[in-house]
C-alpha cells in the first residue's frame, strides 16, 4: 500500500500518464471495445504507443521517485515538520473559516448581527431548512437556493411541495421559514433577494416580542 502511494503521489505529480504522454485511453478503449484484456493490450500497443514507449516512461519515473524524491526527503528538517503542522491547523483553518464567513450564511450573520447555525440533518429532510436562527425558544429557518431556480419547472413544484414543509416548520417552532437566493459574483457568492434580509429582521423582533 504504502510502496503504490508514493507511486501515485509522483506520477500526479509528474503526469506520467496524463493524455499527452499515453494518448487519450478511455477514448481509445471505446473505439477498440475489448472482450478481453488481452485484446485491448494488443489494440493500444498497435494503434496508441508501442511497449517500449511505456517502459520509458516507467523508467523517467523510477528516476523522479530515487533520485528527485529522495533529495527532497533528505533536505525536510524537523522544523519543517513543525513549521508544516502548525501552519495547516492555525493557519490555513483561519484561512478557510475567513473564506467560510464570505458565504450567504455568514453573510447574514453579519447583517443581522445573529447567529445563523447549520440545521439538523432531520431539518432538512423534513421542513427543507437550511439554517436556522433561534430566538429564545423559537427557530427561524432559512433555505438558501440559487438564483433562476424559479424559472425551472421542476423546481417550481418542489417549491410548492416544500412550502407546505415550511408551513409545519413554522407550527412546530414559531418562526417563518425564508427563502435566500444566491447568486455568483465572480468566485464570490452574494445574496441576490437583499430585501430577505429586512423580512428576517422583523421575524426576529416579532419573536423577541412573544
Amino acid at each position: 500500500m504504502a510502496k503504490e502511494w508514493i507511486l501515485n503521489q509522483a506520477n500526479m505529480r509528474w503526469g506520467f500518464t496524463k493524455k499527452n504522454r499515453v494518448g487519450a485511453v478511455s477514448d481509445e478503449i471505446r473505439k477498440c471495445a475489448p472482450k478481453s484484456l488481452k485484446e485491448w493490450k494488443e489494440y493500444y500497443y498497435k494503434n496508441v504507443y508501442p511497449k517500449n514507449h511505456l517502459e520509458q516512461l516507467g523508467r523517467k519515473l523510477y528516476i523522479k521517485i530515487t533520485e528527485v524524491c529522495q533529495a527532497e526527503i533528505e533536505s525536510i528538517t524537523e522544523q519543517d515538520c513543525i513549521d508544516f503542522i502548525i501552519n495547516l491547523v492555525i493557519n490555513r483553518t483561519f484561512d478557510g473559516y475567513q473564506s467560510e464567513i464570505q458565504t450567504i450564511y455568514g453573510q447574514l450573520q453579519e447583517a443581522l448581527g445573529v447567529d445563523v447555525e447549520p440545521a439538523p440533518d432531520e431539518w432538512d429532510r423534513r421542513y427543507n431548512v437550511d439554517f436556522f436562527i433561534k430566538v429564545k425558544d423559537k427557530y427561524i429557518g432559512l433555505q438558501i437556493k440559487p438564483a433562476g431556480y424559479a424559472y425551472i419547472t421542476q423546481i417550481i413544484n418542489e417549491l410548492k411541495f416544500q412550502e407546505e414543509t415550511h408551513k409545519k416548520f413554522t407550527k412546530k417552532y414559531g418562526g417563518k421559514v425564508f427563502y435566500v437566493i444566491s447568486v455568483k459574483e465572480g468566485k464570490k457568492k452574494i445574496i441576490y433577494n437583499r430585501e430577505v434580509i429586512e423580512e428576517i429582521r422583523k421575524e426576529i423582533e416579532r419573536l423577541k416580542k412573544e
